[in-house]
């Protein structure tokens, strides 16, 4: 199940690293947080493997990005965890609040509607229909 979300870079945690007690192999895991722009914003904990942990190093605080990540979950004694695992993170076009709502007002003036031919102030009919 792959899914994708656009937000805003609130920060990036310090990367960790260690060796693995099965494979003798090393690893790193890199986490960032974004917030989403929606009329009630949420705050989003994602982490990332090997490769895509430099990736992560590069972001900045207010950078808007795109996540396309899967959602997995395991137990650990009788308790549940869940981890969102980025696997592609590209720039998101910068957004600003103010464009949008430049656009929005923008589209509403423009779609005041002109009075039919008929009607007038000086119509007989009371009707408001």
């Amino acid at each position: 199940m792959a899914l994708e979300i656009t937000g805003k870079v609130v920060k990036v945690l310090p990367e960790q690293s260690g060796k693995s007690a099965k494979t003798g192999n090393d690893w790193k895991k890199g986490s960032f947080i974004i917030e989403t722009e929606s009329n009630f914003p949420k705050k989003i904990c994602f982490t990332a493997w090997g490769d895509l942990t430099s990736q992560i190093n590069s972001l900045q605080a207010g950078q808007n990005v795109k996540v396309s990540f899967d959602v997995e979950s395991r137990e650990f004694n009788e308790r549940w965890y869940t981890d969102l695992k980025a696997w592609k993170i590209d720039p998101a076009g910068n957004t600003d609040s103010s464009e949008r709502a430049g656009s929005v007002s923008a589209a509403r003036e423009g779609s005041v509607a002109e009075p039919a031919p008929g009607d007038s102030e000086e119509s007989s009919d009371d009707l408001p229909f």
